[in-house]
């Protein structure tokens, strides 16, 4: 089962904001929380989905995630690039939830020419912090 769409850091940003019942869940690392930044969001769960450092699959992960959340609300699930993401995401439209969305690009996006993460939420200049 796939999940709904695949949106940019700035269309899922706009769907936050509109559907005071929409949920974002960033699904790194805590290592990544702590030193990379995290989204600024009233609405977002941080729930990893492997553990840092041996990147075994968070076997919660769909509790943790999903607990108290309908199964018809809107859920943006980003991670670093979009690849952890689309696994969560489809991982809770297999569970049942029928509008879950998995943000492309991801918090820092792909590396440059120069090795460097500069896109994703960051990089367009979505709100974010240091944790």
């Amino acid at each position: 089962m796939s999940y709904q769409a695949d949106l940019s850091p700035t269309d899922a940003h706009a769907l936050l904001l509109e559907r005071e019942d929409a949920v974002l869940i960033d699904c790194r690392t805590q290592a990544e929380w702590v030193f990379v930044g995290v989204p600024v969001m009233e609405n977002a769960r941080f729930v990893q989905w492997t553990t840092y450092p041996d990147g075994a699959k968070n076997e919660n992960f769909l509790s943790d995630a999903a607990g108290g959340l309908a199964q018809d609300q809107p859920i943006v699930v980003m991670c670093r690039s979009g690849a952890r993401s689309a696994a969560g995401a489809s991982a809770l439209t297999a569970a049942g939830f029928t509008e879950v969305y998995n943000m492309v690009d991801g918090f820092e996006g792909d590396h440059d020419a120069d090795g460097h993460r500069t896109g994703g939420w960051r990089g367009a200049g979505l709100p974010w912090k240091h944790q």
